[in-house]
């Protein structure tokens, strides 16, 4: 596993040692950094389970101005830790031992330009995840959630909808974006 471009290009970084964290592969890291490329630069970013870290790193790497790493296994903090140092980064950065559930109550809403969240493929409740990371999304945001291609992801969450759907292998990208409100009265 590396970084795949930006300031940080071709760092390696660390793999889980314990069964049942599935990193985002390289490829599909780069299919989702080829589609938001242009919201990067200057974002405010979530990684929700995090895991190893890659995908905020690869976005600090890209120029995203903070990233918050949110994974609630204390073996992920460790590993995000120990490749953000093998990265060499010291800045611009949170990490956050939390559910994605608890830390969308703790931080403040619209908190974040782009929420990116992998949660287990196991996972029962997307529908809840995805209304957690959208409480953090900011005007204009996107979420973006990460999940096994063969399992359906809802239409809509959260006053998410889905715009886009990316397969790529045994993985997908499903893409958020927020509903268009009401048209106020007389327009």
């Amino acid at each position: 596993m590396r970084v795949i471009a930006g300031a940080f290009r071709s760092r390696r970084l660390a793999s889980p040692a314990w069964p049942g964290l599935r990193p985002t592969s390289d490829r599909l890291r780069e299919t989702l950094f080829n589609v938001v490329a242009a919201r990067v630069p200057g974002a405010r970013v979530l990684d929700g389970y995090a895991g190893t870290g890659a995908i905020g790193i690869e976005a600090l790497s890209r120029g995203a101005a903070h990233v918050a790493f949110v994974d609630q296994d204390v073996r992920a903090i460790r590993l995000v830790s120990e490749n953000l140092r093998r990265c060499g980064i010291r800045e611009r950065y949170a990490i956050i031992r939390a559910r994605v559930s608890e830390v969308s109550r703790e931080l403040p809403p619209a908190s974040f330009d782009l929420v990116v969240l992998d949660p287990p493929y196991q996972e029962r409740d997307l529908a809840g995840a995805l209304a957690a990371g959208a409480a953090l999304l900011g005007t204009g945001g996107l979420l973006v959630l990460e999940h096994a291609k063969r399992r359906p992801v809802p239409l809509e969450a959260g006053g998410l909808a889905r715009t886009r759907d990316l397969p790529s292998g045994d993985s997908a990208l499903a893409f958020y974006e927020r509903t268009p409100g009401p048209a106020p009265a007389g327009a």
